[in-house]
């Protein structure tokens, strides 16, 4: 079984898109999202591992996330399943 590796991607990763409303309410923070990466890429688990504070803000991390295609974690020229953990930052300019 592989632990956390670093996330590697199929295709550059979307940017999440800021609720309006959690932009209206100066709503901020950063989401901790878990993804379990099959050993074909595909997201088998999708976990809000650390809120941001703000369910606006956790929900659109989970969504931005499931739009992302991942690369397997491979060790030795072979295929795992594993998770990764990326941070999703909410932040008003």
């Amino acid at each position: 079984r592989a632990g956390d590796y670093r996330a590697a991607f199929r295709e550059p990763p979307t940017k999440p898109t800021y609720p309006p409303r959690a932009a209206a309410l100066d709503q901020q923070g950063e989401a901790l999202v878990r993804v379990r990466v099959g050993p074909d890429g595909d997201q088998e688990e999708v976990l809000l591992w650390r809120s941001s504070g703000f369910e606006l803000l956790d929900r659109a991390a989970l969504a931005t996330v499931r739009r992302w295609r991942f690369e397997p974690y491979r060790r030795d020229g072979v295929a795992f399943a594993a998770w990764v953990q990326v941070p999703i930052r909410f932040t008003l300019n």
